[in-house]
């Protein structure tokens, strides 16, 4: 008899923790949903308004595509700075700081106006490919849009 009520207890917590790790903010986010199995390959994205022969973003993504260490990237270019967010091929995990080291002196080597945030982390990946999806789907303003770079920006800054 006594044994029940903390069956139901362990039952109610059990429930509610399972319920707290599917909540989305009420979105679908369908693409970045399976990023972490397969490959997404995001488009570059550009907050900052450019010329077509200006774009630093898509350059970048396809420099970093082209490194055979690295089979995922996602590139967010706002007004002063940019993340290159990566994911690294399974056998050569081993090396990710090393990658994320080299990609940086490339990447300012080659772009020495810019000023790039570089990540391997899987979360900044997911953040930067949702920001895609969600401004491709209308569901953000360029401020918002703006806002949640900076907080991309600040996450990856945490971490460090």
């Amino acid at each position: 008899m006594r044994n029940k009520p903390s069956k139901i207890i362990i039952s109610a917590f059990f429930f509610l923790a399972l319920s707290a790790c599917s909540y989305d903010d009420g979105q679908e986010h369908k693409e970045s949903d399976s990023a972490l199995l397969k490959r997404t390959s995001p488009p570059p994205i550009e907050l900052k308004q450019r010329d077509e022969d200006e774009s630093v973003a898509f350059q970048v993504k396809k420099e970093v595509s082209n490194i055979d260490e690295i089979y995922d990237v996602a590139v967010v270019e706002g007004d002063k700075k940019i993340i290159v967010a990566y994911k690294v091929k399974h056998m050569k995990r081993f090396r990710m700081k090393k990658i994320e080291k080299e990609l940086t002196k490339k990447l300012k080597k080659e772009y020495p106006d810019e000023k790039f945030i570089v990540s391997s982390d899987y979360k900044i990946f997911l953040e930067a490919v949702r920001l895609k999806e969600d401004l491709d789907g209308d569901n953000l303003s360029n401020a918002e849009a703006e806002k949640r770079f900076k907080k991309i920006i600040r996450l990856k800054e945490e971490m460090t």
